[in-house]
């Protein structure tokens, strides 16, 4: 749905185009902040979706193998935004909630021993369709499946040792984001081949 966008600071105000409920008018989502607008999704001016976000996470078996560059280095490449990082011991409590809809899974409790027996790498990535494109740089679940220049493709052997994890919608991303990071962890920055990429 398109729309035209004033903003002033960190707020925005909408105005929906003619022949659209509205029309004209401030509308139903009123004033917002930059960051939050309907749907989820974060805007940049003149670019939807720019400000998108996911968490990637390099699990234990990426960490020993010593693939964190390799993933980053991936993502850099691509022409995302690091906009946080941290390396962690895992508890059980944050991995209970993060694999909550495999909790009836028969492989369950193997995934929770695995996830806690090694460090993990947290990152948040952030640019223009984030989420589905990183979906697809990390690959099939299953490395079998997975094809070659993926990070599953390339470095891993077995479904149970995956190297990364990759949140796999906008709403997750929000989710699995604000369970691994505080707020005032994730850096705002401005990018200097922005422009380069996205604007004409």
């Amino acid at each position: 749905m398109g729309f035209l966008q004033r903003c002033v600071g960190r707020s925005c105000r909408l105005l929906l185009p003619s022949g659209q409920r509205g029309a004209g008018t401030l509308g139903a989502w009123g004033a917002l902040p930059c960051d939050r607008l309907p749907g989820g999704r974060l805007y940049s001016a003149g670019v939807p979706g720019l400000q998108e976000r996911t968490l990637i996470a390099v699990k234990p078996d990426g960490v020993q193998r010593r693939l964190v560059g390799d993933v980053i280095r991936r993502f850099e490449k691509r022409g995302f935004k690091l906009v946080g990082l941290k390396l962690l011991q895992a508890n059980e409590g944050i991995l209970a909630e993060h694999y909550h809809e495999l909790r009836r899974k028969p492989f369950y409790h193997e995934l929770i021993k695995y996830m806690t027996s090694g460090p993990v790498v947290a990152m948040v990535w952030e640019g223009y369709n984030v989420v589905k494109t990183s979906r697809a740089m990390v690959g099939e679940t299953n490395p079998v499946e997975a094809k070659a220049g993926t990070v599953r493709g390339d470095f891993s052997v077995h479904v149970s040792r995956n190297v990364v994890h990759a949140s796999d919608s906008l709403e997750t991303a929000q989710r699995e984001i604000s369970l691994w990071f505080r707020s005032n962890e994730l850096i705002d920055w401005d990018c200097c081949d922005q422009k380069i990429l996205y604007e004409h």
